[in-house]
């Protein structure tokens, strides 16, 4: 049988197997928090309440269709104007 977790003594030695601080840190919050990775890295000092010992995780993974309704190219988050077809765009949840 394979098991599909990792029990606190391989946490243990991931975090010791880090070469850096940061490493060491994110196997930690991954480990503890049970968040996804690009969560994790998502993470800024105000999602940290240090007086209430609690983390807010934004979560990132959405459906979110990220494409042109004029001419279909692909978009980022960020775009407000088209750089195919130079019209506006709005994001559209699916």
């Amino acid at each position: 049988m394979v098991k599909a977790y990792l029990e606190p003594n391989e946490i243990v030695k991931l975090e010791n197997a880090a070469t850096n601080l940061h490493d060491r840190l994110l196997v930690r919050l991954l480990f503890h928090l049970g968040c996804r990775i690009s969560e994790a890295l998502a993470l800024t000092v105000d999602d940290i309440d240090f007086v209430h010992d609690t983390v807010t995780i934004q979560h990132l993974k959405i459906r979110l269709n990220l494409s042109c309704p004029n001419c279909g190219a692909r978009l980022s988050r960020s775009h407000k104007f088209c750089p195919t077809c130079s019209k506006g765009v709005e994001e559209s949840i699916s």
